[in-house]
This record gives C-alpha cells, sequence and structure tokens, in this order.
C-alpha cells in the first residue's frame, strides 16, 4: 500500500518529524509506499483548497496519515477536509494530539482512525490488514468511532529502540531542511523522560501506558537509548550523503540524563565525527565529570530547562524542584569547562504574578546563561497545567484555537495590566535582562525598560513593531564599544549574549 503522510509545520521553525521517518523506515522494509509533505512556509506557501487535491490526486495515496501536535490542529483538520475532497483513502491521525485529544480529531467526521503513542509495529500491521481486507478495529494504540462514541483500544508495549531499522532519510528533502536551518541538524539518541512537569505530556504518556500495561514506571522501560553505535552509523550516514551540515543538536528529553551513556557516547564521539554538538541537560543530571567528557567531544552548547526564576512557580505550578543557586551552579559548570550555556524559559504561567516574572527575568540576569530562549506557557489539553489554568479562569478559548507558535502572544488572559506588561517582555526581554544585570550596558538599557514600562497599551502597540530595529542597533554600538550585552540573534525570541554571537560571526 502506499501512505501519503502529511506534517503540519505551520508558523514554527522548520522541525524534523523523528516519529515519521522510523515509521517511514519499517513500512518501506515491510513493503509498503512512502510520501511525505510538510506543511511549512520554510519549505513553500502554506496550500490551497485546488493545491491539496492536485497533491493528493498525483499521490494516489491508499492510506493519509498526519502527524499533528496540539498547535496544529486547526490547520491538520482544514487539510484533511480537503483530502477527503480529493479521494475515498482512509485518513488517520497521529503525534501527541491524537494521543490526548483522540475524541476531538474523530468528533468532526473527517478523520477515521486515531493512532495513540509510539506506533512502530502498529501501523505497519494495520496497513497489512487494510491491503488483505482483514479486519483493524481490535488493533492495540487504535482509536475510532462506533455507533457515535469513541473506542481507544489499549496501547501495546514501547518499541525498544535497539531493535527499530534505522530513520528513513530519503521522504524527507533532507538538504533543503539543512540549508533553512543554517547547517544545523536534528538527532536523538533515546525517548522519554523521568520527571513529570505539569505542562509536558510525558506524563500523560506515562499515565496511559500504566493504565493500559498494568505495569509500573519501571516495568514500563519508559527512558530507552539507541545504542551509540547505532547513533555512531547514523552520524557517519549523514556526514556521507549531505553537505553543509555545521552543527548535530540531540533533540531528547535528556542527553544527560544516563551518565554512562553520556561516557561511552563522547568517547565514541570524538573518534568518529570533528562536528560540534548540542545537547539537552537538567541540572540534577550534572556535573564536572559530564561537563568535561562533552566538551573535550566537541559540545558547543549545553542547553537547561529553567522555566521560571520563581521557585514559587517551579514548585507549586510546574512540579519542578531546584533551586536559583543550583540552576546558576549549573550554567557556571557549562563555562568552566568552555561551552556555552542555554536556558528554556516561559512567562505568562497560571498564577504567575509581576514579581514572578520579574524573578525569571532577575535569575537570567544574575546567571549570565549564554542564551536564553522564551515563549509563552501554552496550556496543553489533558495536562495537569491545562488543569490549572481552566479552573483559575485563565484560558482565552478563541485564542488558545488561533495560536500556531508559542512565541506571539499567550492565550491566557490575566487582566488588561498584566497582559500588557506580559506583552511587552515577550517582545524585547533581552533589554529586560540587561537592565536588571550587573553589565556596563545595564543604566542605558534600564532607561529603555522604564520608558517602556511606562507606556500605556496604544504608546506600546505604536511602539512595538519598531523594536527589533532599535536592538540592532543598539547592539552595533555596544559591540563596536567592547561592551557586553544581550540581543536578539537567531529567531525573534532568542537573546544571545555578545561573546558568542560576535565570535561567530
Amino acid at each position: 500500500m502506499k501512505v501519503l503522510f502529511i506534517y503540519p509545520n505551520s508558523g514554527a521553525q522548520i522541525g524534523f518529524n523523528y516519529g515519521v521517518a522510523s515509521l517511514a523506515s519499517e513500512l518501506k522494509a515491510s513493503g509498503h509506499g512512502v510520501e511525505f509533505w510538510q506543511l511549512c512556509e520554510d519549505i513553500a506557501p502554506l496550500p490551497t483548497r485546488e493545491e491539496v487535491w492536485a497533491r493528493v490526486r498525483e499521490s494516489r495515496p491508499d492510506f493519509i496519515g498526519f502527524s499533528v501536535v496540539t498547535n496544529q490542529w486547526p490547520l491538520a483538520e482544514q487539510v484533511a477536509r480537503w483530502c477527503r475532497e480529493a479521494c475515498d483513502a482512509p485518513i488517520g491521525c497521529g503525534g501527541i494530539h491524537a494521543t490526548v485529544a483522540a475524541d476531538e480529531v474523530l468528533a468532526g467526521g473527517v478523520f477515521d482512525y486515531v493512532f495513540a503513542g509510539e506506533c512502530e509495529g502498529v501501523l505497519s500491521e494495520f496497513l497489512d490488514r487494510l491491503a488483505s481486507g482483514r479486519p483493524v478495529i481490535d488493533l492495540s494504540n487504535l482509536g475510532y468511532r462506533r455507533d457515535g462514541d469513541l473506542v481507544m483500544n489499549p496501547v501495546r508495549p514501547l518499541p525498544a529502540l535497539r531493535t527499530l531499522p534505522p530513520k528513513d532519510y530519503e521522504i524527507f528533502d533532507f538538504q533543503q531542511i539543512i540549508d533553512a536551518k543554517n547547517g544545523w541538524v536534528g538527532l536523538m539518541a533515546s525517548r522519554g523522560c523521568p520527571f513529570n512537569c505539569t505542562y509536558c505530556f510525558n506524563h500523560l504518556m506515562v499515565k496511559k501506558y500504566r493504565k493500559d500495561l498494568g505495569c509500573s514506571f519501571r516495568d514500563l522501560n519508559y527512558i530507552r537509548h539507541h545504542s551509540v553505535s547505532q547513533m555512531i552509523d547514523e552520524i557517519r550516514f549523514l556526514e556521507k550523503q549531505y553537505r553543509n551540515i555545521t552543527m548535530y543538536i540531540f533533540d531528547d528529553d535528556l542527553f544527560t540524563f544516563d551518565k554512562d551513556f553520556v561516557m561511552e557516547f563522547c568517547d565514541a564521539y570524538k573518534k568518529a565525527s570533528r562536528m560540534p554538538f548540542v545537547v539537552n541537560g537538567h541540572v540534577g543530571f550534572w556535573d564536572d565529570d559530564r561537563a568535561r567528557v562533552l566538551s573535550e567531544a566537541g559540545c558547543r552548547i549545553v542547553k537547561f530547562g529553567v522555566e521560571s526564576g520563581s521557585e514559587k512557580i517551579r514548585r507549586q505550578i510546574m512540579h519542578r524542584n531546584m533551586s536559583n543557586d543550583k540552576i546558576t551552579e549549573a550554567i557556571a559548570t557549562v563555562h568552566r569547562y568552555g561551552m556555552h550555556s542555554s536556558c528554556f524559559i516561559m512567562f505568562g504561567l497560571p498564577y504567575e504574578t509581576r514579581e514572578d516574572a520579574m524573578d525569571t527575568i532577575g535569575l537570567m540576569a544574575r546567571a549570565l546563561p549564554g542564551r536564553y530562549r522564551w515563549t509563552f506557557f501554552y496550556p496543553f489539553p489533558g495536562t495537569e497545567s491545562y488543569a490549572m489554568s481552566e479552573e483559575g479562569g485563565f484560558i482565552h478559548h478563541g485564542k488558545s484555537k488561533s495560536l500556531v507558535n508559542f512565541t506571539d502572544a499567550s492565550c491566557l488572559d490575566f487582566g488588561d495590566e498584566q497582559n500588557l506588561f506580559l506583552a511587552k517582555v515577550g517582545k524585547i526581554l533581552p533589554w529586560f535582562v540587561n537592565a536588571y544585570s550587573e553589565l556596563e550596558v545595564a543604566p542605558f538599557y534600564g532607561k529603555q525598560v522604564d520608558a517602556i514600562l511606562a507606556m500605556n497599551e496604544e504608546e506600546w502597540l505604536e511602539m512595538a513593531p519598531r523594536l527589533d530595529a532599535l536592538d540592532r542597533q543598539f547592539s552595533r554600538r555596544f559591540a563596536a564599544e567592547g561592551k557586553r550585552h544581550y540581543a536578539i540573534k537567531y529567531n525573534r525570541f532568542m537573546g544571545v549574549i555578545s561573546d558568542y554571537f560576535l565570535q561567530e560571526s
């Protein structure tokens, strides 16, 4: 059978779909044909209804599969309707949105099936049954509607990563993705995370698998790794097949979790590649040993999920039990070993006050990471933080359904005054961090921030479109004067210290 995978990726950074790459490899090995269509403006303009019709009719798929995250759901549903108009092939939906919102996916009558969880082994069996005319409704991980009600079959055990075939890169225009991302190539050495952060899907996945399989977290084997040799083979393949690779970025939820794996991987990597790379760390699984071997292997950037500088918000709202002192020390350890640190932070969390947001700014100003990437909090349906947001009456459901990314605006409503404050912080965060730091430029940026905070909404809306150009102007000035500062670099939601971007240029 022939499968057309459709991956809505609109309004966001161009992504590589690891799940589809793994499924495609397995399907091809089983004799099925695979075609992939990524809907992302960095690749091509989003298709019209007529263009969807033409693509589907040209492809002539026997099955259409969507891979969807929640913020892409409106686009996915629309494109699926157009696919339905163009052909009679059954349409299925996988990805995290299908796992946590199966009823919503099936409610509109556009999708015939949902696939929950990790579906290696499931999808190939599903297609084999379709091809031979056998019933599919008893398959594990499968959901469908019967007499108007959702039927969701239990999931099967998680796949062992070391038994999976290598990911299929051929279905992607992978060279175009490399070039669009300036040579940064994503890799994933593991799946799973041991934590239960309220805003993340991991606790939902663990809950579902444990319930369906009747097992403990330990027996679930949720945190799994590819072998080091598999990863090295993949890296060698990429460097042989593609050009212009400048950086690998390991998208594992927590690359530094397994210390033995980190040690073994770093020893093998430095013998196989000279390409710099980036990893996700955790301040609780970070020490001098990990920092040393990563640095020696060529690690350039270590990223930490900080999320909030308010210990109260992290503990009570997010279930992230770590101290600001521990975060600051982890960042300092990265720097001691000559690497660049990066922090993920969020604003607009449920019950977050202005003082809590200022704590986040203050932590960045004291710890001085190499960069920080900020977003607005988004309440994913089914998560604990969604329930908190709903209970507190914070969710603006109209905005929630219209957002395609988490960087432009918040879908929570805190009242006019706090909403305006968050809009200002979210637009020009590096000015705030500079202002509250001990950097030499702090007095200058302090005056800019005071002026911004004094603006009413009308004045702010007039000023906001000019801030990106002003940020570049100020940065050029302070770079020429040799003064350290943060500026917006690489994308609109990242503040980077001048030490790094000046050295890079």
